[in-house]
């Protein structure tokens, strides 16, 4: 889910940044007219995410160049499958190739370490979430990689949502007061949230109606006793400290989510290359 105009902005900074004024060793090396057909393929099994992205990548650089996508965003794929064809002036492609490359093998791994933790949580009911802690620019297009390895979006930006933290309520001189001050002029399809690191902010904010908990930082023993005191009347969601090896236990104390930004920031690029076709 990201927006193809935003994308293009994005796409021009991306190779702006990237060639400068020339690609100065294409423009020695290979003559303009010469042209070339080549394959972006997977060197390891992966999950796809970006693969439009890159796509584009060559068609704004180069609108004459052909590209022709084989797989789908979600896909997950073994080692040697073609992920792209490029063909045209051979100059454009390999002076575009790392930009592309780049975003695809970025998205991938996000998604492939998403699929991991998402799997650690299956067969409960909770699910897994991201969270605002993105690469700055990257922020759609990160949590479109997040969707692709099965995960969720918890807020997109600020304006998606009120998280009442713990700043926010020491300002307002507690939970209660924070809460009525955000209901004033909530939207009414907005969800509000508050942050709680104690099972007495847990009675606090259930009182005080809100739509959502999160046990920011809890131990184990905590979460399962604020399940059991809420007892479904809220969504509860667990934060704070999450990886694959806590994530299995804090799924079974029954939350309804799990956020962690371990999924975006964790995420290593996934080997993909980009070839000749012989």
């Amino acid at each position: 889910m990201y927006d193809v105009f935003q994308t293009d902005r994005l796409i021009d900074l991306w190779l702006t940044e990237d060639i400068g004024y020339c690609d100065l060793t294409a423009q020695l090396m290979i003559e303009a007219h010469e042209t070339g057909a080549f394959f972006m393929n997977a060197r390891e099994t992966l999950i796809v995410a970006g693969i439009d992205v890159a796509a584009r990548i060559f068609k704004r650089y180069d609108p004459t160049l052909e590209v022709s996508v084989r797989v789908k965003d979600g896909d997950k794929v073994e080692r040697g499958t073609v992920l792209l064809d490029v063909s045209g002036t051979a100059r454009s492609v390999l002076t575009a190739e790392r930009t592309a490359l780049n975003i695809v093998q970025r998205l991938s791994g996000i998604a492939n370490l998403t699929e991991q933790y998402a799997a650690a949580v299956a067969g409960t009911r909770a699910r897994l979430i991201d969270t605002r802690k993105t690469t700055p620019g990257l922020r759609m297009l990160e949590k479109h990689a997040v969707t692709c390895g099965g995960g969720l979006n918890h807020r997109l930006g600020l304006d998606n949502g009120v998280m009442i933290k713990d700043n926010h309520i020491a300002v307002c001189g507690g939970i209660a007061k924070a809460v009525q001050r955000a209901r004033r002029q909530l939207p009414v399809l907005t969800k509000l949230e508050v942050e709680c690191d104690r099972l007495e902010q847990v009675k606090e904010a259930l009182a005080a109606g809100v739509d959502v908990i999160m046990l920011d930082n809890m131990s184990i023993e905590e979460m399962a006793r604020a399940v059991d005191l809420v007892s479904g009347r809220v969504l509860l969601e667990a934060s704070g400290g999450i990886s694959l090896a806590t994530i299995g236990a804090v799924a079974k104390t029954g939350v309804d989510y799990i956020s962690t930004s371990k999924i975006n920031q964790a995420a290593a690029c996934v080997d993909i290359g980009l070839d000749e076709a012989e």
